[in-house]
């Protein structure tokens, strides 16, 4: 594993806000506050400790910051949302001087900036979350909106498409998650337009006494309007088995400070959360995960998921990057030290090679995996693992996990401040358990 921030002109010193590489070609697309979307190659340089990024293209059509930016799984199309409620649909072409990209179509309802969005699986519809309050769910090939979801009270900063189609969620600065399910609507013998109805309200946890004996009323599970991001961007796993969310917070006691964490949400119980990621020094704001599973290593059978496989995914603070596995409860790796100001979005490249970090600073951060670092591929079937494996431990309790700060030190190499560090692997992380669990539940 080796990485670092690569020193190039990403969007002419502009804030780098999102990123997502092209599910076939790998091809790594960003976009920024200098209104562009560019497109770049990503290539391996053994006698370098960074990959190389070169050049491709520009999709120069938007006319404010681009804060989201998103391809299909088929990677013929992509979407980007931008301020002012900016929303494109991108399609690619065959053209006589080689491949280009050009606006399809322009999604026109949001009244305000658009902060995330997350395709379908099979490409036909989009779901958006704007800074007016509301979630949006499009119908691609009509370039219409097909419903609005417009029950959160604060901005939307995150939306996530289930692989499995059965739910959407969203999560906003109104310290709420919540999470929609798929309700067909029938007239009679026939089935018209399929919609989504909210089914989980996520907001607060019990907070349990000292002495494990009484409750001391409810505390927040997520950040309020005050976190310092634009976005707080939730995924779900790629077998659909559980949805992660960012930007949580939890005390350990009722006098304690509040502890920065991320949320699991089994797909048994997506009412409350089932296990909460070791507490971060700094708050969640993206979380994302790669789209290849591996094989078991055997390292940790007493885990707290029950796959056939190994699913490994990135979360993101303000200022690291921590990269786990559904096999282990310390990170395979953290990195610190990564960039000047706030991290913006994450993204795998679809071979698993590449894990990339934009940020407000203006920079990228780019991490490689060597072959086989992260285990052996393997192929799975998202509806029947779903159906027969048991995603959590027997006793399906909350867990609380924490990182000793000492394992989130910040290094900086003298040469190139910006220079990524990797601090620690998962065999030198302390870990202990928290003193005291906190039962959450949902509020609906």
């Amino acid at each position: 594993m080796k990485g670092g921030t690569v020193q190039i002109n990403w969007h002419e010193t502009k804030p780098v806000l999102t990123l997502d590489f092209h599910p076939a070609s790998g091809i790594l697309a960003t976009g920024g506050a200098d209104f562009d979307i560019k497109l770049w190659f990503v290539v391996c340089e053994s006698d370098k400790n960074v990959p190389a990024v070169s050049y491709q293209s520009s999709l120069s059509y938007h006319s404010s910051a681009v804060n989201v930016v998103r391809f299909s799984s088929s990677g013929e199309q992509l979407a980007s949302g931008a301020d002012g409620g900016e929303l494109l649909i991108w399609k690619f072409h065959q053209v006589e001087t080689g491949q280009a990209w050009k606006v399809l179509k322009t999604l026109s309802f949001h009244r305000k900036d658009v902060l995330d969005l997350q395709w379908s699986k099979d490409g036909a519809y989009l779901i958006s979350g704007s800074v007016d309050n509301s979630c949006i769910i499009w119908d691609v090939n009509k370039g219409s909106a097909h419903q609005i979801l417009d029950a959160h009270s604060h901005y939307v900063q995150g939306v996530a498409w289930d692989p499995l189609a059965k739910y959407v969620a969203s999560l906003s600065s109104d310290r709420t998650c919540r999470v929609y399910g798929k309700k067909p609507q029938t007239k009679g013998k026939v089935v018209e337009k399929v919609t989504y109805s909210c089914q989980h309200i996520i907001a607060k946890a019990e907070q349990i006494s000292s002495d494990d004996s009484k409750k001391c009323g409810k505390n927040h599970l997520f950040h309020d309007e005050t976190l310092p991001s634009f976005f707080r961007r939730l995924a779900w796993a790629p077998d659909g088995s559980f949805l992660l969310a960012p930007a949580g917070m939890y005390k350990i006691s009722p006098s304690s400070e509040p502890v920065n964490t991320a949320f699991i949400f089994s797909r048994r119980d997506l009412s409350r959360p089932a296990l909460q990621l070791p507490g971060a020094s700094k708050a969640i704001v993206a979380v994302r995960f790669c789209q290849v599973v591996f094989s078991l290593r055997g390292s940790n059978p007493a885990g707290l998921f029950k796959l056939p496989y190994r699913i490994v995914f990135a979360v993101a603070t303000l200022n690291s990057l921590y990269i786990y596995d559904t096999e282990s409860i310390s990170p395979i790796a953290i990195f610190a030290g990564l960039h000047y100001a706030a991290i913006t979005d994450i993204a795998w490249s679809p071979d698993a090679r590449f894990l990339a970090v934009s940020s407000q600073d203006g920079y990228c951060t780019l991490v490689e995996f060597e072959n086989g670092e992260l285990g052996t591929q393997v192929a799975f079937s998202e509806e029947s693992n779903v159906k027969d494996q048991e995603k959590m431990s027997d006793d399906q309790k909350p867990v609380d996990m924490t990182i000793e700060d000492a394992a989130v030190k910040v290094e900086l190499r003298e040469s190139n401040p910006k220079e990524a560090s990797l601090v620690s692997k998962s065999s030198s992380v302390p870990n202990k358990p928290a003193k005291k669990r906190i039962t959450p539940m949902a509020i609906d």
